[in-house]
């Protein structure tokens, strides 16, 4: 009994063997066509992540910022020369010699101030013999006046012996003839009459030439003093005691001084077309010299011109400032400083965002569908970092802050994200 159970245990292990054993096999055929199966769809997944990502690669990426407006109160820094509100030249107005010299350059000099003295031995024998003149035009006329007075007195004794004639000839005391020659002496004596008054008229023009004569020549001899036209400083100086002296400005004639009114003082700056509508007289402006670095003068728009210079597109505008204490000289390199409001401020950008090729300026803007949109823009002044853009931009538009040469118009293009590095937020 005991070993038909040992034989039949046997046989019930053998057969539970060989069926754990088929399942196996079972599994593992099934395990390898799913594996068969799966393979080609792994690699259609595999095919379909490495085209994707290239696609990706093949899109540039870029960098965006938007643009910025500008302060409505701006500083405007330009370059002038400090020039005198008056400077002129002096030169002589009658030859001769200098006799005495009064100022040198430097001199503080006030208005009437006679600053040197002309020896004219010239125009002194010229107002003697013009004074000469005078006088025997003078006499001339009395010697005319003289004349026409007896030629009047004989024409009325020559009126009043006719019409003692005519009352004879009515009583026939006297002939015809005699009463014709009486009225031929009054006619004669008429004749006698115009002819020294016109004597007279010519006389008394002759004095009144000879008087304008030695006036203008007295007045010329007042010019023997030199003074100065108006309070200032002598500047330059060409002549010293005993210097030929020629009248007149002409080409090769020296001015004897130069002086400039330096109390006042005015700078003439070039105003860019920008600021044109904000330069207006009046407007408030620092004056700042290297000299004194520590220190501005204050000074205010004087004027400005009329049109603006078709080459710079600028604007001349004139300020004026009081030079206290005579600290600046004229000739002196100054900046001049303007605190401009703009009621429309411009649009600032990097300079970097520009495209500066054959055209106009422009920028690249990135749309909503992340296509690029070239701009032409209207630009203003340059910081070197940074420009103004006054046309052609909206703050909503969002700019390539460094466009390459090789990007095209319609080009998709993919925005930097935060994780990599680069937000594109307003500045």
């Amino acid at each position: 009994m005991a070993t038909r159970w040992n034989l039949l245990q046997n046989i019930k292990d053998k057969g539970l063997a060989g069926n754990a054993r088929g399942i196996i096999l079972t599994l593992i055929g099934l395990l390898v066509l799913g594996t068969i199966g799966m393979a080609p769809r792994l690699w259609r997944e595999r095919q379909l992540r490495a085209s994707v990502k290239a696609v990706d690669t093949s899109i540039p990426l870029v960098a965006v910022g938007f643009p910025t407006r500008a302060p409505r109160i701006t500083e405007v820094v330009l370059p002038g020369s400090i020039q005198a509100v008056q400077e002129t030249a002096i030169y002589a107005r009658v030859d001769g010699y200098l006799k005495r010299r009064l100022v040198n350059i430097g001199d503080q000099v006030q208005n009437g101030q006679v600053l040197a003295e002309v020896d004219t031995p010239e125009l002194d024998q010229q107002l003697y013999q013009a004074r000469a003149t005078l006088a025997q035009a003078t006499s001339a006329l009395q010697q005319a006046r003289a004349t026409l007075q007896h030629n009047e007195t004989q024409l009325e004794y020559n009126i009043t012996n006719l019409d003692r004639w005519r009352t004879m000839k009515e009583r026939d005391l006297v002939a015809q003839q005699d009463l014709d020659d009486r009225q031929v002496l009054v006619k004669s004596g008429q004749a006698d009459v115009d002819a020294a008054r016109a004597n007279v008229a010519a006389a008394e023009a002759n004095v009144t030439a000879n008087k304008a004569n030695v006036e203008r020549l007295i007045n010329l001899q007042s010019f023997q003093k030199v003074r100065a036209p108006f309070s200032g400083v002598i500047t330059v100086r060409n002549v010293d005691n005993g210097a030929l002296i020629s009248a007149g400005s002409s080409a090769n004639n020296q001015p004897l001084f130069r002086m400039a009114q330096t109390d006042s003082l005015r700078i003439f700056v070039n105003v860019p077309q920008t600021f044109m509508v904000s330069m207006q007289p009046g407007l408030a402006a620092e004056i700042a010299v290297r000299e004194f670095p520590r220190r501005t003068f204050a000074a205010q728009v004087a004027g400005v011109s009329g049109a603006l210079d078709p080459t710079s597109r600028t604007l001349l505008t004139e300020v004026h400032m009081r030079n206290e204490g005579n600290l600046l000289r004229p000739g002196v390199y100054a900046d001049v400083k303007f605190h401009l409001t703009r009621s429309d401020p411009p649009f600032i950008i990097p300079a970097s965002a520009l495209i500066i090729r054959s055209a106009s300026p422009q920028v690249a803007i990135v749309g909503k569908d992340h296509k690029l949109r070239f701009q032409v823009v209207h630009l203003g002044r340059d910081y070197g970092s940074t420009v103004e853009v006054l046309e052609g931009l909206s703050d909503r538009d969002q700019l390539l802050l460094a466009p390459s040469d090789d990007l095209q118009e319609g080009e998709a293009v993919r925005i930097v994200t935060p994780s990599a590095g680069a937000k594109p937020a307003r500045s």
